[in-house]
């Protein structure tokens, strides 16, 4: 195979390095109040944990939810004595200690079991729409204004609700019991509201299940569709024109993927050419990508494969048009949504270590222009202001790619280079600047001042 020629140029700035490396539920084992695997996301740089299901089975049926904070409806919202923070306040004093930032999803858990005719218990819409704006709001006040003994956080994203577009048969949706129309109501009264009160915070949603089966600009057929995601796009469309006739809100728009990377980052773009077309342009609508996961099996977890895959997915994100993703998730779990943590170990799988790759970029902080001639690598890199330089490559196929890195017309010389790699084979170790990727691997290598 001919090499892949891989140059950098540390003279053309793209933008500072993005936040694509944040995660869903953060690694929540142990008694309450220890959390002995956080140190994890800190050391990998993660700048933040989306806080949706982590009200459930893993949660205890305590954390975050609405129905955990303010267990009874028909209480008093403005008395504090209300609202059960305890728990909760917890696992955000935790996350703010190693250094993340919460991402904070406005609502309740998925209950997949609904769907297979259980009754639901807490996914039916609030009963009554403006109270629930207020129970969030003091919410909202307890974190970020320190309402009732509470704190001031730095606390960016409030989301509302996820993925309400689940299921087009309303009895079979596992994460809203009525129809679409009825939480376009609630974000049309809760929203306005929220902004209002809180016009510095950025108000958002919806955690929309996927554009699987959106076309884009490219004509590239969508990979796989169906008349439920057909569904998806269909309800996209109506909040949008909804958002847009009506002057809600919409500072962030949230949405998901679990296809592999070179078709989630299709849908990337299909979102945000969908957003320009309801007039909310990237200077005015953030593009969060905040459930993804290429791969998805019991059989992947652990495997290079996997690795490889959320590796190329964060390269890929980097370099389109996405401001900030979470993996889903990061959480220590048996099920196939658990990418990063072994659950009979407590150590990271393979692709947690994708991410402290990741962080050397984010660590340098500016994005450069980086070309890959050839496929089917793909690539980025970050320059410091003290003049050294990260490369992150990855090579998600089943053959090994031969490359040759250069920075701005130069060779790069292994004398001043260092490299880590995670194969089939190896860990985050250590070698000699290498000539290929092997299959299903991904490296990082620093270049600790752009020498002459």
């Amino acid at each position: 195979m001919v090499p892949v020629m891989i140059r950098v140029d540390s003279g053309k700035a793209i933008g500072p390095v993005k936040p694509v490396n944040g995660v869903g539920q953060p690694p929540m084992i142990g008694a309450l109040g220890d959390w002995p695997l956080f140190h994890y996301l800190k050391e990998a740089g993660i700048p933040y944990s989306r806080l949706h299901d982590v009200g459930g089975w893993l949660g205890q049926g305590l954390y975050v939810d609405i129905p955990n904070l303010f267990p009874d409806f028909d209480a008093d919202e403005d008395d504090p004595a209300n609202y059960r923070f305890a728990y909760t306040d917890s696992l955000m004093k935790a996350l703010e200690e190693n250094g993340v930032e919460p991402f904070f999803r406005l609502g309740v858990t998925i209950e997949n079991f609904a769907e297979r005719g259980f009754p639901p218990v807490h996914i039916m819409p609030p009963k009554d729409f403006a109270k629930w704006g207020r129970i969030c709001a003091h919410v909202i006040r307890h974190y970020t204004e320190g309402w009732a003994d509470g704190f001031r956080m730095k606390i960016t994203y409030w989301e509302i609700w996820n993925e309400p577009d689940n299921h087009p048969d309303d009895n079979r949706n596992p994460m809203f019991r009525a129809p679409f129309s009825e939480f376009m109501r609630l974000y049309g009264t809760v929203a306005p509201y929220l902004k209002a009160e809180f016009p510095h915070l950025k108000i958002g949603g919806y955690g929309h299940c996927g554009f699987y089966a959106g076309v884009g600009s490219d004509h590239v057929p969508a990979a796989n569709s169906s008349p439920r995601m057909e569904h998806f796009v269909e309800c996209s469309h109506r909040f949008l024109a909804a958002a847009r006739d009506n002057g809600w809100p919409l500072d962030f728009f949230s949405f998901h993927s679990y296809s592999p990377p070179p078709e989630a980052l299709r849908q990337v773009r299909f979102a945000d050419e969908h957003l320009n077309e309801y007039g909310f342009t990237a200077d005015r609508c953030e593009r969060i990508f905040n459930e993804w996961l290429p791969y998805v099996s019991h059989d992947n977890l652990g495997t290079s494969l996997q690795a490889a895959g959320v590796a190329a997915e964060l390269i890929r994100l980097q370099n389109g048009p996405c401001d900030v993703a979470c993996i889903y998730d990061a959480r220590c779990g048996v099920g196939n949504y658990s990418p990063l943590f072994n659950p009979l170990t407590y150590k990271p799988h393979k692709a947690y270590y994708a991410f402290t790759a990741f962080n050397e970029l984010r660590k340098r902080g500016m994005a450069v222009k980086v070309e890959t001639e050839g496929m089917p690598l793909v690539a980025a890199a970050a320059l410091g202001e003290d003049g050294s330089i990260a490369i992150m490559l990855a090579n998600d196929g089943d053959e090994a790619v031969p490359f040759v890195p250069s920075i701005d017309g130069r060779a790069l010389s292994p004398a001043v280079a260092t490299s880590r790699i995670t194969d089939a084979d190896r860990t985050d170790a250590e070698i000699k600047l290498p000539t290929e990727l092997p299959p299903h691997s991904f490296a990082i290598i620093l270049q600790e001042k752009n020498n002459p």
